[in-house]
């Protein structure tokens, strides 16, 4: 394709704190009828949207709307050329098929989810090359529905949160890497970061986004379950230095896979900590999942990347506990499906 692809039809599947966020800024920061917005919602959020809009509040406080046409039945919203997918891994395979009746031969999906994605080694050379992980993808239902052809990974530096359906606040960073899973910047990635970019976001476009995807889970697929399990906030999980220790095993034992992958980490775990403790003391996203009662994100965190490593034969005692520890937990608590 030598010409830059036209964005003007784009709808949004999931409609959380971070789709509420995509939703409300290309919703209401663009020139009025640059892009006609849809979203796929259900129940509260869909009646939400219908009475007022999607509400979101900046930093001083000013509450912005945004007008969104929503339904509940994917089909009615007629196909689209950019489809941003966020919504929690354990829903993936049952969404694909609403966002595969939103595609049309040239729609784009943008994936804007934690941890390792199910196209994930679709281009990505090397010993892992096409491996399916059933962790995240069971059966393959979600590959059946979205090719990885159509596919622009996204990876979110930016929070929020959603107190009541279609209302985001507190609104924290706003940076998107964005990227081809085969790699490279064509015409078509450049537009939807040109797109994002004039909504507000601070867009990166990466050669090989797999990276950058690698690079936020090995600092989050610990900390995420450990809060979980614990109740803690990241910075009481890092002053201990049991738990610290840890972490940094189970960080060590991701950095091996990934660098048998192709996917090097340069840093250390320690250093990781670092970084993390400049962020504060904060509830991750699984631990919040958690206390408000929904499925929490183990297998695109956690299972995997140990699945990944069951596949190259690296061995991961330390990640194979907080793995069993923290399936058993979602078990108990009815937040992560008992195992056969």
């Amino acid at each position: 394709m030598s010409t830059t692809p036209s964005i003007q039809k784009v709808a949004v599947v999931g409609v959380g704190a971070i789709g509420g966020l995509f939703a409300g800024w290309l919703g209401s920061r663009l020139p009025a009828g640059q892009i006609q917005l849809s979203a796929v919602a259900r129940g509260e959020t869909l009646r939400a949207l219908g009475e007022r809009g999607l509400v979101w509040v900046d930093a001083d406080g000013a509450e912005h709307r945004a007008s969104v046409n929503a339904s509940d039945d994917p089909a009615s919203l007629g196909i689209q050329d950019l489809v941003i997918v966020s919504v929690k891994g354990p829903a993936m395979p049952a969404v694909a098929p609403a966002v595969r009746a939103l595609m049309g031969p040239q729609t784009v999906v943008l994936v804007a989810m934690n941890g390792v994605p199910w196209w994930f080694f679709d281009g990505l050379p090397g010993e892992a090359a096409g491996l399916q992980l059933n962790t995240v993808d069971p059966g393959g239902v979600t590959a059946q529905h979205i090719p990885t052809s159509q596919v622009i990974g996204c990876v979110v530096h930016a929070s929020a949160a959603a107190p009541q359906p279609a209302r985001i606040e507190r609104i924290k960073n706003n940076q998107l890497i964005i990227g081809e899973p085969a790699g490279g910047v064509t015409p078509r990635v450049q537009a939807v970061a040109d797109l994002l970019g004039a909504a507000g976001f601070g867009v990166t476009v990466s050669e090989r986004i797999q990276r950058d995807i690698w690079f936020k889970l090995w600092g989050n697929m610990t900390i995420n379950p450990i809060s979980a399990i614990t109740g803690a906030p990241c910075d009481r999980i890092l002053d201990d230095p049991l738990v610290r220790g840890f972490v940094s095993a189970i960080m060590l034992e991701a950095k091996a896979i990934g660098a048998r992958i192709g996917i090097p980490i340069d840093q250390s775990p320690e250093d990781r900590h670092a970084v993390t403790r400049k962020l504060g003391s904060f509830k991750t996203s699984m631990l919040q999942d958690v206390e408000a009662g929904r499925p929490i994100e183990l297998d695109a965190l956690v299972g995997a990347v140990r699945e990944i490593g069951q596949h190259l034969g690296e061995a991961t005692p330390n990640m194979d506990a907080l793995m069993g520890l923290t399936r058993l937990m979602g078990q108990m608590k009815q937040l992560y499906p008992d195992t056969p």
